[in-house]
């Protein structure tokens, strides 16, 4: 015999299910037979990826689309913007009409995010020469980078709407400049699952400042809470609180653990709520992650000129360097996506002396990890990809010795998985103002990526609020010029 209490428990229980079940009630059902007719209409697509998935573990390794080239992505996110005139986009007319007005024709329709679009020109602070074998030009900021220059595809006709940084990087990361929408990471995590027994698939790193765009450029919008990245710490424990309080021993966390894992499982059989999946796989990757993540950070296993290859003085102070080094030991374990940020390249002023600083903090580690993996027969399967939100003015701000935001022309560099090394794509007009010959948008970059690991970007979809939704939305080629 139930008692009153169980009995009021159960109503409860009952009525809580029937207002969730029906949303707004006999308005709800309605719409719903409106909706629906003879049961929800999702795509094949997405009934295909539902039914592939194992609901006991919704991380588990899936299957791609078709053969990929790449298994992996390391993304060296570089917000702020760097000035692609002084490092990528070698424009000697440029230098020429140094102080000069711009020609009237280039400002039609352009909007620039705070200067006067007709400010002067201003030519390159700095000095571009060919590197390597494949001849790329690079700027003398980048003496490392130019090491590697048969070993990456650089991209120099990037174009995206956004023109400041939280709305572009966002729209780099997610493919929208709106807040809400999953990750590119996410979108990996989704579609291919995680391979790593003891880590998260998706792990993000940070250093200089936070981003514009915070936790959405990582985030899992939509998606079950399980596919989003997870940020690591430098300094400390990796993870925040993954330390057992005192008095709380191994053994006993996980009698708590499984005891609690019986209860979630029991409420997700129930409720069929995707997010207690998600509780479930939180809880046990924490307490995977309290032995696996300090032998990840422990950079003293890493031999000195494995350390000075990549510029890390200190393996104990948070710096990008370290980062870049980190992001290898991740993917060694398995780790889907690693993604790290590094806001430092807003040089609306002080450009000079600014970019060259950043260079200084970055290229030689950005180098060394291109290098590191290509030695230990990683590249062929990963795919790095450097690059920021938008590129810079070929107008100045700031005095004489700045750039502002320009979304027309910007350049990224890509290495690794299927990727044409040694290569140059599209090129911008005399100024570096517009793109004049093979544009590539974000959505075009995030689709040819996709198509790396083996996705059809139009096929990885999640239905959300009544439609099918994908990282390109309804966009994207895939680039067929930068495939190796």
């Amino acid at each position: 015999m139930k008692s009153d209490h169980q009995r009021q428990v159960t109503l409860n229980t009952r009525r809580r299910c029937f207002f969730q079940q029906c949303g707004l009630g006999v308005a709800g059902m309605a719409a719903g037979t409106l909706l629906h007719h003879d049961g929800p209409q999702v795509s094949a697509s997405y009934a295909d990826a539902v039914s592939q998935r194992d609901e006991s573990n919704p991380l588990a390794p899936r299957e791609p689309h078709f053969a990929p080239k790449a298994k992996r992505v390391i993304y060296l996110f570089h917000a702020g913007a760097p000035s692609q005139l002084e490092l990528f986009d070698h424009k000697p007319e440029l230098a020429k009409r140094d102080g000069q007005l711009p020609p009237a024709e280039l400002l039609e329709n352009y909007r620039a995010a705070f200067i006067d679009p007709r400010s002067a020109l201003l030519g390159p602070k700095y000095n571009f020469a060919p590197q390597g074998e494949c001849g790329m030009v690079l700027s003398e900021l980048l003496p490392y980078t130019s090491k590697i220059a048969d070993d990456i595809c650089l991209i120099r006709s990037m174009h995206t709407e956004a023109v400041n940084h939280a709305p572009g990087q966002i729209m780099m990361n997610t493919g929208s400049q709106q807040f809400g929408r999953p990750s590119f990471g996410s979108w990996t995590l989704y579609g291919l699952g995680n391979e790593a027994e003891n880590l998260p698939g998706f792990v993000v790193l940070t250093s200089a400042k936070g981003t514009s765009g915070g936790a959405s450029n990582y985030g899992c919008g939509f998606l079950p809470t399980m596919y989003g990245g997870t940020p690591f710490r430098s300094v400390g424990d990796p993870v925040l609180y993954l330390s057992n309080p005192p008095g709380m021993d191994r053994a006993s966390q996980r009698e708590s653990l499984d005891a609690l894992r019986e209860l979630n499982a029991s409420s997700a059989n129930f409720f069929g709520d995707p997010e207690i999946s998600s509780r479930i796989q939180s809880y046990e990757l924490a307490y995977q992650l309290q032995a696996s993540a300090p032998e990840l950070m422990d950079l003293s296993q890493e031999p000195k000129e494995v350390l000075d290859q990549y510029g890390i003085k200190d393996p104990n102070e948070a710096s990008y360097a370290k980062n870049c080094l980190l992001a290898r030991r991740l993917i060694e374990r398995d780790v889907r996506f690693v993604q790290l940020f590094h806001e430092a390249w807003d040089q609306h002023g002080n450009l000079t002396s600014a970019i060259k600083k950043n260079t200084e903090d970055t290229d030689k580690a950005s180098a060394a990890l291109v290098s590191d993996l290509k030695q230990r027969g990683l590249l062929e399967d990963t795919i790095v990809v450097w690059g920021g939100e938008f590129g810079r003015t070929p107008m100045v701000q700031g005095g004489n010795d700045g750039r502002d935001h320009h979304n027309r022309s910007y350049s990224i560099w890509i290495a690794g998985g299927g990727i044409r090394s040694g290569h140059v794509h599209g090129e911008t007009d005399e100024l570096g103002f517009n793109v004049s010959k093979d544009p590539v948008h974000v959505h075009d970059l995030n689709a040819t990526l996709l198509h790396l690991l083996g996705m059809d970007h139009e096929q990885l979809t999640y239905r959300f609020q009544g439609r099918d939704f994908r990282l390109t939305d309804v966009h994207g080629e895939v680039v067929k010029e930068i495939l190796a």
